[in-house]
């Protein structure tokens, strides 16, 4: 049987309050799979870096924001979550006291915060992660 390749993926899930209303940022992807459905900031580990220093170039990289603190929740492997081929994400989750201006960059077409009670559809597997993101807190 032939090597299948896996690849490893980092996400990134920023809570913050603002006037008692929870958000958590978004980018809308600008490339398939999913392209422009919204998903949480995140892509491919480098061969050199660990996984938190991944998640915050990702963060970086797509929405603009420097987080400092971010707190590894789980990670996501089930069979099929990534229609490109088997992709294993390690998940952060981080929180910030403001919603800072974000701006969208690299692979996202758009970026920003979502009321919590209010989130669209999501692609790969994020809403589970945001889920377990919020019992994580």
């Amino acid at each position: 049987m032939p090597k299948q390749e896996i690849s490893i993926t980092t996400d990134a899930v920023i809570f913050s309050t603002l006037s008692n209303t929870d958000y958590v940022l978004l980018i809308q992807r600008k490339n398939d799979p999913f392209k422009d459905e919204w998903a949480l900031p995140g892509g491919f580990l480098e061969t050199d870096e660990t996984f938190e220093t991944g998640a915050k170039r990702e963060l970086n990289e797509e929405t603009g924001l420097d987080v400092k603190a971010l707190k590894q929740i789980g990670v996501f492997g089930a069979i099929g979550r990534d229609p490109r081929g088997r992709t294993i994400s390690i998940a952060f989750v981080g929180t910030i006291s403001s919603t800072p201006k974000v701006e969208a960059a690299d692979d996202a077409k758009n970026a920003k915060w979502w009321p919590l009670n209010n989130l669209p559809n999501l692609a790969f597997d994020h809403s589970e992660i945001i889920a377990k993101a919020l019992k994580a807190l």
